[in-house]
C-alpha cells in the first residue's frame, strides 16, 4: 500500500518537443496556430449541427460528434505542453498524468468506434435509401454514439489503473510531450510484459474490429456506387466517401503505427512525431476535410455568421 501512495504523489518531467532553438521557437508558433484553428474548427462545427435544424439527422450528429471529440483531444494535451513550455516548468503530478491517459486513451478509443458507426451510416444511406430511416433511426444513432463514448471509457479505465499500479524506481523523465502510457511503461521497475499484451488485445479490439466494419461497409458501398446510373448521385456518395475514407486512413493508420507494434521496437523520438500529427493536426484537417465541398455545412456556417451578427 506504501508504494501505491508513493506513486500516486509522484512527479514526472515532460521532457517535451521542442527546445528554445530558433527553428523550434518557430515550429512551437505552428503548434498554436495549429491548436487554435483546430480550435476554432471544431467548435464552430459542433456549433453548426447544434444550431441548424436542418443538420439535425445521423450523419451529421455524428460529424458533431467526431468534432466534439476532436476538440476535446486537442485540449488535453495541447495546453499544458503550451504551458510548460512558455513557463519553463516542465513538472506534471501523476494525477495530472493520470488525467491525461485517461482522456487521451478515452477519446482515441471513442473516435475508433465513432469512425465505424459513420461508416455503417454511410452504408446504410447509399446502400438502402428508402429504408434509412428504420436502419438508422435518430434513436439507434444515439444509443450507438453513447455506445462508443461508453466503450472508449472503459478502455480509459484499464489503462489508467494499469499505469496507476505500476511502480517508478527510474528516472521520472518522460520523453513526450504529454503523458503516454507507451512513453511511462519504460520508466517502471515493474514487470510490464502482462500489460503490454493487454494493450495489445486493447488495440486489436479498438481499432481492428472497427477496421473491418468500415472495409465491410465500404465494400458494399463501392458495389453500390459503380451500380449509379446517375453521375451527380454517384459524384455525391463519392464526394462523401472520399471525405470519410481520408479521415480514417489519416487516425487508423497513424494509430496502429503507434500501438500496435513492440514496445521494444518504439523510440521517443518517432513517438513524439507520430503523436503530435494524430492528436494536433488531424483534429485541424478533419473539419476542414468533411466541410469542403459540403453545400450543407457550408449554409449552415453563413446562417451561423448571420446570427452572430445579430446578436
Amino acid at each position: 500500500m506504501g508504494w501505491r501512495n508513493e506513486t500516486f504523489y509522484l512527479e514526472f518531467i515532460l521532457l517535451g518537443i521542442f527546445d528554445y532553438s530558433l527553428t523550434h521557437i518557430f515550429l512551437f508558433s505552428l503548434v498554436l496556430g495549429i491548436f487554435t484553428t483546430a480550435f476554432m474548427e471544431n467548435t464552430t462545427m459542433v456549433l453548426i449541427i447544434f444550431l441548424d435544424s436542418q443538420l439535425h439527422n445521423p450523419m451529421y450528429f455524428l460529424l458533431s460528434q467526431l468534432s466534439l471529440m476532436d476538440l476535446m483531444l486537442i485540449c488535453t494535451t495541447v495546453p499544458k505542453m503550451a504551458f510548460n513550455y512558455l513557463s519553463g516548468k516542465k513538472m506534471i503530478s501523476m494525477v495530472g498524468c493520470g488525467t491525461q491517459i485517461f482522456f487521451y486513451v478515452s477519446l482515441l478509443g471513442a473516435e475508433c468506434f465513432l469512425l465505424a458507426i459513420m461508416a455503417y451510416d454511410r452504408y446504410v444511406a447509399i446502400c438502402h435509401p428508402l429504408r434509412y430511416t428504420i436502419l438508422m433511426n435518430q434513436k439507434l444513432c444515439m444509443l450507438l454514439t453513447v455506445a462508443s463514448w461508453i466503450l472508449g471509457s472503459l478502455d480509459g479505465i484499464i489503462v489508467l489503473a494499469a499505469a496507476v499500479s505500476f511502480s517508478y524506481c527510474r528516472s521520472l523523465e518522460i520523453h513526450h510531450f504529454f503523458c503516454d502510457v507507451a512513453a511511462l511503461m519504460p520508466l517502471s521497475c515493474t514487470d510490464t510484459t502482462t500489460f503490454e499484451r493487454l494493450l495489445f488485445i486493447c488495440c486489436v479490439v479498438i481499432l481492428i474490429l472497427p477496421v473491418s466494419v468500415i472495409v465491410i461497409s465500404y465494400s458494399y458501398v463501392l458495389q453500390a456506387v459503380i451500380r449509379m446510373s446517375s453521375g451527380e448521385s454517384r459524384r455525391k456518395a463519392f464526394t462523401t466517401c472520399s471525405s470519410h475514407l481520408a479521415v480514417v486512413g489519416l487516425y487508423y493508420g497513424a494509430a496502429m503505427f503507434m500501438y500496435m507494434r513492440p514496445a521494444s521496437n518504439h523510440t521517443p523520438n518517432q513517438d513524439k512525431m507520430v503523436s503530435a500529427f494524430y492528436t494536433i493536426l488531424t483534429p485541424m484537417l478533419n473539419p476542414l476535410i468533411y466541410s469542403v465541398r459540403n453545400k450543407e455545412v457550408s449554409r449552415g456556417f453563413k446562417k451561423l455568421l448571420g446570427k452572430i451578427k445579430l446578436i
